[in-house]
């Protein structure tokens, strides 16, 4: 192998164990079987969620991690593999994937990383299943105005109360 090809994987590590540390989620799958059509649509939907999505050689992605302190995702690394990653939005990769993924079996979540914490299928799906910041938000947002509405239904109904004694 030659030290322009070595050198050109050492930068690669070097950029993909970067985006490792720097995002706050990643998700990897497997997207044997999709077709092309799919995989644009995929892209498409990550994009618009400012999700970067990459085909990265498991060998690369392997040493990166090891790069990165990521220990545990060796068995992650196996197959075609295609890795999501999230800067700003922690649920946005795992939403998109695995909610397409239901219409597309041949998608496969294997696993990926959640603030710099490896996490299994399961996680990832669980993560999957809440809410979005904006969601999470207004839920909060809901609570809070509660009480507020509460008092306000309360002295609406004292004054109706007092305007029909009156």
């Amino acid at each position: 192998m030659s030290e322009a090809s070595i050198a050109k994987k050492a930068q690669e590590v070097e950029e993909v164990a970067a985006k490792f540390s720097e995002a706050a989620s990643v998700v990897v799958v497997d997207y044997r079987g999709l077709t092309v059509e799919q995989v644009t649509e995929l892209r498409k939907q990550l994009r618009d969620a400012n999700v970067e999505m990459k085909v990265i050689k498991n060998g690369i992605l392997r040493r990166a991690a090891e790069k990165a302190g990521l220990s545990g995702m060796e068995d992650v690394f196996v197959g075609p593999t295609a890795v999501a990653f999230s800067n700003e939005d922690v649920v946005a990769p795992a939403k998109i994937m695995n909610d397409f993924a239901k219409n597309a079996e041949a998608l496969e979540i294997k696993g990926g990383v959640v603030e710099g914490n490896v996490s299994s299928v399961e996680e990832i799906v669980a993560l999957a299943k809440l809410p979005n910041r904006e969601g999470l938000l207004s839920m909060l947002l809901s609570v809070l105005q509660a009480p507020v509405r509460n008092v306000a239904y309360a002295v609406k109904a004292v004054a109706e109360a007092q305007e029909e004694v009156a």
